[in-house]
């Protein structure tokens, strides 16, 4: 990590709102921004796109030496990239979403985008970063400055990610959220706080509410004195 920069890290459930308030959270505080489940739906993406079949481990795992990854880290600017090709809008289709956990469960895939998550974590100009996602304060930065999980009531959670869908009946994006919850847990354990992880509950919070929460949060920490 180059200077004082501050590391944050961001775990949560799916439907937990980590994207959108990491985001608006690191651009208050003029920090970078790192979304880690882009990189595995990008993989997902590409593996969909080369016609891999998801129930060989190996062949997905020949996408690995050559897979050019790109993310914005600029919370102004967020895009995504694979081979100088945007999938930024691609990587959330319905049939990626349906795959991804196939792709993210594998040992080797996550040993192997770790090390691409620490390395922007280390590099950059601006006074921090903010990272989310579901092992982000256990496996890919637990000596982070700040490590928060970021939860919220099952109701709660449904309901908003409804509203992002626009759609009227809530059943079955709960039981979407159910199905992707249960199938990333078997993987890593995202529903409780590791030992010096920080619980933030946003289930009575609006989304301005959870975001002045977490700046919060990364304002209190000793190495923050020095932000504007």
């Amino acid at each position: 990590m180059t200077g004082t920069r501050i590391a944050v890290a961001v775990d949560g459930p799916a439907g937990s709102g980590k994207s959108s308030v990491s985001r608006a959270a690191a651009r208050e505080l003029g920090f970078d921004y790192q979304d880690t489940g882009a990189a595995y739906r990008a993989l997902a993406w590409l593996a969909l796109n080369r016609g891999i079949d998801l129930d060989r481990e190996a062949d997905i795992l020949t996408l690995l030496p050559d897979f050019d990854y790109d993310i914005g880290v600029d919370p102004n600017h967020y895009f995504v990239r694979v081979g100088g090709t945007p999938v930024t809008r691609e990587i959330r289709d319905p049939a990626v979403s349906a795959v991804v956990s196939r792709v993210a469960r594998i040992p080797a895939v996550r040993e192997h985008l770790t090390g691409l998550f620490r390395s922007r974590i280390a590099d950059g100009t601006r006074p921090g970063i903010i990272t989310e996602g579901r092992d982000i304060t256990t496996i890919v930065a637990p000596d982070a400055a700040v490590r928060v999980l970021l939860t919220a009531s099952a109701a709660a959670r449904t309901a908003r990610r409804a509203a992002e869908l626009d759609v009227s009946s809530t059943e079955a994006v709960g039981e979407q959220l159910s199905a992707r919850d249960a199938q990333d847990l078997a993987v890593v354990d995202f529903m409780n706080a590791a030992e010096g992880v920080t619980t933030l509950d946003s289930t009575d919070l609006d989304f301005d509410e959870t975001v002045a929460a977490l700046v919060a949060l990364i304002r209190a920490h000793p190495g923050s004195a020095a932000l504007p």
